[in-house]
């Protein structure tokens, strides 16, 4: 039996991370949280992540570099952007990522649907 797919949040924020970490708890995910880019890339974090939500704007490396540093070590789980500062050349950097996107503030209701479609679409990818 397969247990609860896990999401690796990257936020620097702490109240965000706390609230984001209930509302995929609530949803039945199993969340990891990271307060940078290094922490994860460090602990390891996106290599057994089915979903990354990665902030946009980190302290050190931001949530594109990240992503791309994640791909070019074979980690290829789906991801979702949240940004805080939306902006036209932010929302297309995640378009070529194929990635998701979310300005904040979104609800929790946002989130989860993002992240159902992002699991929903890697499992069309892999056929399972």
């Amino acid at each position: 039996m397969e247990g609860p797919k896990r999401v690796a949040l990257v936020e620097d924020d702490a109240g965000m991370s706390q609230a984001l970490v209930r509302i995929l708890r609530l949803a039945g995910y199993a969340p990891t949280t990271f307060g940078s880019a290094e922490a994860l890339i460090r602990d390891g974090g996106g290599a057994d992540a089915d979903c990354l939500v990665l902030d946009v704007q980190l302290p050190g490396m931001s949530g594109f570099e990240l992503r791309d540093h994640l791909v070019l070590t074979g980690i290829t789980a789906p991801v979702i952007f949240i940004t805080a500062y939306d902006d036209a050349a932010a929302r297309s950097l995640a378009e070529l990522a194929n990635a998701a996107y979310l300005a904040k503030p979104f609800t929790g209701k946002t989130l989860i649907e993002a992240v159902a479609r992002a699991l929903a679409s890697t499992v069309l990818k892999n056929g399972d």
